[in-house]
């Protein structure tokens, strides 16, 4: 017995739980004809939490998860949670060699696996000594060394598992996209991910009528936008399997959307496909665009043919984001807003100080969202480090950027993708949006390649428009006329499609050899 009161927090499993309690019966998750209420999702969590315990698999523990996105994926991820264990997503595009690698730098002491990736895991299991005997769980079909996922719920019940959290418990492992270098595990704690969950409710305006479609993958830390935020509101969560624009069209009307989220490859696609022309938008209340900054004209055309309530996002895994809201557009739409609820935003130069406003250099972020570190790694969490006036520890981001008077933030480019031609820094996503206003070009990206005589010169890569019939000269050289000569590119070629994260951006390094191959190292 003691003779004072609890300091009570919010952990999202108890939040999740009280929905539960409430509105048992009101829909939860939706995918395809899986349809979960609040009072079924809640219990599934449970079970899946007491099966675990049984097994003294809880907090301080990491669990890995290998699913398609489902309903069944997002009872597995956070009946880990509830565990007080750490969940670890993967993704699926990974080679069986590289999910391994990952399984094993988690830590991770069991693993859930769907049936279309058990073959695959099953190749690579020699590598994985640190997953448990009894921690091999199938979550449909069936394997040699593997446990039927029936079979490792048992009897488990459905009530509350007795589990108690802190702030600074890791909620899980999100394993960074990899558009540099190899993916490091970026440690989410349960603070950080009850504000991610907050902030992104009261920026986007969730309530608990909201119903917000996931259109990417599950295991994605972008596609949590939605997830988090809806489900912390008492609200309906949707999911696609699979991203397709029609599908996508009649799930807005079929399932009354009020929320969802695209990246920009999808809005590309979205604004090419002809049942946008009839398609009923009314009920949607924000579409938000995150992963890769909008190119103007694609902005242009969405705020036209889709919705005015389109809302920016930009930030990273790490933690920090700033949002521009559907006023913004208007007056400075090359910005990329301001900071989220609880973050704060300073640009550095090299040396680590503060610029002013205007300023153009390294993005930092800080707030209660920042991860509490990478997993393993303290070398590269201190390198990502740069402290304010006050102390505080801000994250590089390794972006290009620059805050205006009115604490707007706008993108320049990626640190590591800028372009130094002739002495000129030179930011391909400004190419990039001048290409993108051509008639004929539907997707672009550009990166540097050598120049015996500047250095560096710019190379782009196009995605034409289907029927048209202009030419890579023809485009380069409408280019050329339209940038500036210090800008100008080096050579063009059309490609079909770009190698991409699960959130649509381009992994430029990809690209690199297959540029130099065509212009030569003296372009």
């Amino acid at each position: 017995m003691t003779d004072h009161l609890d300091d009570p927090q919010v952990f999202l499993p108890e939040l999740w739980a009280t929905h539960a309690r409430h509105n048992a019966h009101k829909e939860a998750v939706v995918c395809g004809d899986v349809r979960r209420t609040w009072g079924q999702f809640d219990a599934a969590q449970n079970r899946i939490a007491h099966a675990l315990l049984r097994r003294g698999i809880g907090r301080g523990c990491s669990v890995a998860v290998l699913m398609g996105s489902s309903v069944d994926i997002l009872e597995v991820m956070y009946g880990i949670v509830r565990a007080g264990a750490c969940v670890v997503p993967l993704s699926a595009m990974l080679t069986p060699e590289q999910l391994a690698t990952l399984i094993d730098d988690s830590d991770a002491v069991a693993l859930f696996c769907g049936a279309a990736h058990l073959a695959r895991i099953d190749g690579v299991r020699a590598n994985l000594p640190k997953v448990r005997a009894d921690g091999w769980i199938a979550c449909g079909g069936a394997g040699l060394g593997w446990e039927a996922f029936a079979d490792f719920l048992g009897d488990a019940p459905a009530s509350f598992p007795t589990v108690t959290y802190a702030t600074d418990d890791p909620f899980n492992i999100i394993y960074s996209s990899g558009t540099t270098g190899l993916p490091k595990g970026i440690v989410q704690t349960h603070r950080a991910r009850h504000h991610w969950s907050y902030s992104n409710a009261v920026e986007m305006r969730f309530h608990d009528q909201a119903r917000a479609l996931t259109t990417t993958a599950l295991y994605s830390n972008g596609t949590w936008l939605m997830v988090l935020p809806v489900l912390f509101a008492g609200g309906t969560l949707v999911v696609m399997p699979e991203f397709d624009t029609a599908r996508f069209l009649d799930l807005l009307v079929t399932e009354k959307i009020t929320h969802t989220f695209m990246v920009p490859t999808q809005l590309v696609m979205l604004l090419e496909e002809p049942a946008l022309a009839t398609a009923r938008l009314d009920g949607l209340e924000v579409l938000l665009s995150a992963g890769s900054a909008l190119r103007p004209q694609t902005k242009q055309d969405v705020l036209a043919r889709v919705t005015p309530r389109l809302w920016e996002l930009y930030g990273f895994s790490e933690g920090f984001a700033s949002m521009a809201k559907p006023a913004l557009h208007a007056t400075k739409p090359d910005s990329v807003g301001r900071p989220v609820i609880g973050f704060e935003v300073m640009i550095v130069d090299e040396a680590g100080a503060a610029l002013p406003p205007g300023e153009v250099g390294e993005i930092a972020g800080y707030g209660a969202g920042q991860m509490r570190g990478y997993h393993r790694r303290p070398d590269l969490t201190a390198e990502a480090i740069v402290r304010d006036g006050r102390g505080r520890t801000f994250f590089r981001s390794g972006d290009i950027g620059r805050i205006d008077a009115e604490g707007c933030l706008s993108i320049l480019d990626r640190k590591k993708d800028m372009i130094i031609s002739g002495g000129f820094n030179v930011f391909p996503a400004d190419i990039e949006g001048v290409i993108g206003g051509h008639p004929d070009v539907l997707d672009v990206t550009v990166i540097g390649v050598p120049h015996e005589k500047w250095g560096e010169s710019a190379f782009a890569f196009v995605i034409p428009r289907a029927g048209s019939g202009a030419s890579e000269v023809a485009i380069r050289d409408w280019a050329n006329q339209h940038l500036a000569k210090h800008q100008r590119l080096a050579g063009l070629a059309f490609r079909t499609d770009f190698p991409r994260n699960a959130l649509g951006k381009v992994l430029k390094r990809f690209l690199r050899d297959e540029a130099t191959s065509v212009t030569g190292s003296g372009a």
